[in-house]
């Protein structure tokens, strides 16, 4: 195999799964272009691990938190260079999308583990259950932490 072919099964990978991983970014981020970005990092991780990203053994939640994970590194990095017009107003209007723009801000600063779950859960759908499977964590420890997250965004966002 070259660097340069993928692996067996990586285009069926791809197919199936593309879709959930835009739309996953597209939620978190709020940005096409950003959420394509991300699409792109997903699957280019995938390639890099090599003969294993094409047994197409991977689950759609495996697919859902890749794209979380990178969107919130997108967010940090956009956290970084931000300068938006709102803030150089004496007093913003909040409108529904200062108000995302707000939450995604607050989002950059959490911890990824953190804003992982946070999203998982309230972007995405998955029930504690789930996310007690996929982070291995006690089910009431999910509650815990969400309940901690929720907590911390709105000081967040008070800021």
């Amino acid at each position: 195999m070259t660097p340069t072919t993928p692996p067996a099964g990586f285009a069926e990978l791809f197919e199936r799964h593309y879709e959930a991983v835009f739309r996953s970014a597209l939620r978190v981020t709020g940005n096409p272009a950003d959420a394509e970005d991300v699409l792109q990092t997903v699957f280019l991780r995938l390639l890099s691990r090599g003969e294993e990203a094409g047994s197409g053994e991977l689950p759609a939640a495996y697919f859902k938190r890749a794209a979380v994970n990178a969107a919130v590194d997108v967010l940090r990095r956009r956290e970084l260079r931000a300068e938006s017009a709102y803030e150089d107003r004496e007093h913003p209007v909040e409108t529904p999308l200062l108000l995302k723009e707000r939450l995604r801000r607050a989002i950059a600063v959490l911890d990824g583990e953190d804003a992982s779950l946070f999203l998982l859960r309230y972007v995405e759908g998955l029930s504690n259950e789930e996310l007690a499977v996929a982070f291995q964590i006690e089910k009431n420890n999910v509650a815990v932490r969400l309940h901690r997250i929720r907590h911390r965004l709105q000081a967040e966002m008070e800021r």
